[in-house]
C-alpha cells in the first residue's frame, strides 16, 4: 500500500526540461537557460515565468540550479545571460570590469533584462501576465533596475544585490512589488545605502519588504562563496533557507 502511494506521488511531480535558450538584445545574441514543469508530456495550463539574473561571473550552474529548482515549484525560469553569448569573465578583476559596465550604463542593462523578459513570454505556457525577475549580488541590482524601470513585471526579488543608484538618479513610481533579502553583515553595502534604498522607497511609494539576514554577508545564497566570513561573501545556510521561503511566500501573494 505504501510503495503505491509513493509511486502515486512520484508520477505526479513535475519532470523538469532545463535547456538553453539563445535569444537576443538587437543584434546581441544572449545565451540563457530555460527551466519548465512537464506533467506527463504536457503543460497544463499557463504558468507564472521567472526571470534570473547571475551573478558578476555571469551565467554559472548556480543560476541554473535556481531555475530548476523554481520549475519544480511550477513556474517557468529563464535564466539570463546579460553579458552575452561567449562573454564570460575568467576571474573577479574581469568580472568586476564587466558588471561595471552595466553598473554604470543602467538603460543598457535595462534592455537586456527587457529582452530576457521578451523571450520567456514568447514560450508556450507562459502566461505574459504573471511575470517576475530575481537576482544575485549584481542580479540583484537588476531585479531592483526591472522595477524602476516599469518593466511588466508583478514582482521583483533582489538576493544579496547592490541597492545603490548612480549619482543623477531620480526616483519615480514603482508598480511592482519588492522584495529584498540581505546579508545584515554585508560589508560591501553599507548602512547608507540601505538607508537610501528605503528613502527611495518611500519616495517611489513602492510596496517592499526588506528582510536583513543576521549574521549573514554578501553571497549568502551561494555555497560556491565557502564559508569564511571574513572574506566578506560567504554562503549561510539558514540565511540562505530563509530567504528562498521567503521568496516562496512573496510569489504566492503576487502570482
Amino acid at each position: 500500500m505504501r510503495r503505491a502511494a509513493l509511486a502515486l506521488s512520484l508520477a505526479t511531480l513535475p519532470l523538469l526540461a532545463g535547456q538553453p535558450l539563445t535569444y537576443a538584445d538587437g543584434a546581441t545574441k544572449l545565451s540563457g537557460y530555460l527551466a519548465k514543469p512537464v506533467a506527463k508530456g504536457a503543460l497544463k495550463g499557463n504558468m507564472p515565468g521567472v526571470v534570473v539574473i547571475h551573478q558578476w561571473m555571469g551565467l554559472t550552474d548556480h543560476e541554473r540550479r535556481v531555475s530548476d529548482d523554481l520549475a519544480k515549484l511550477g513556474y517557468v525560469a529563464l535564466a539570463a545571460d546579460i553579458y552575452g553569448e561567449g562573454v564570460r569573465p575568467a576571474n573577479t578583476a574581469e568580472a568586476g570590469k564587466l558588471a561595471g559596465q552595466y553598473k554604470g550604463d543602467r538603460a543598457l542593462y535595462r534592455r537586456r533584462i527587457a529582452a530576457a523578459l521578451d523571450a520567456l513570454k514568447a514560450q508556450k505556457g507562459v502566461d505574459a501576465s504573471r511575470l517576475a525577475v530575481i537576482g544575485f549580488c549584481f542580479g540583484g541590482t537588476g531585479a531592483l533596475e526591472a522595477a524602476r524601470a516599469g518593466l511588466p513585471v508583478r514582482g521583483v526579488v533582489s538576493f544579496h544585490g547592490g541597492l545603490d543608484v548612480p549619482a543623477d538618479f531620480k526616483p519615480g513610481p514603482i508598480s511592482a512589488k519588492v522584495l529584498v533579502c540581505h546579508g545584515a553583515d554585508d560589508p560591501f553595502v553599507p548602512a547608507k545605502d540601505v538607508a537610501a534604498f528605503q528613502d527611495e522607497m518611500r519616495a517611489s511609494k513602492a510596496d517592499y519588504v526588506f528582510v536583513a539576514y543576521a549574521g549573514a554577508v554578501h553571497a549568502f545564497t551561494q555555497k560556491e562563496a565557502g564559508r569564511d566570513n571574513s572574506k566578506g561573501a560567504a554562503y549561510n545556510e539558514a540565511a540562505h533557507r530563509r530567504s528562498w521561503q521567503h521568496m516562496k511566500d512573496f510569489f504566492k501573494e503576487i502570482f
